[in-house]
């Protein structure tokens, strides 16, 4: 699979694995409230198609966005960058 430099690339851990050829990816990002001036997380959890089941929970993936593949998943897994412990 090709990275396409239109599509949305983003890093995260997958917290769950128990779906048939998908799993939900959590991406955390820090950003600078704008009153204090403290950063604050923000995390928001995806779903992925991963067609080969090889992901697992605590990995960290890679994905990329995608045509609608169903009614909640429009990214997939482009590479596993780290294997859980």
């Amino acid at each position: 699979m090709t990275d396409n430099v239109l599509n949305k690339v983003r890093v995260g851990v997958v917290a769950s694995d128990k779906m048939d050829k998908s799993i939900t990816v959590l991406i955390e990002r820090k950003l600078k409230h704008p009153i204090y001036g403290k950063f604050v997380k923000r995390s928001k959890k995806f779903m992925v198609h991963d067609e080969n089941n090889e992901c697992k929970v605590g990995d960290t993936v890679k994905i990329t966005e995608t045509r609608p593949l169903s009614k909640n998943k429009s990214w997939r897994v482009l590479e596993i960058v780290e294997r859980a412990k």
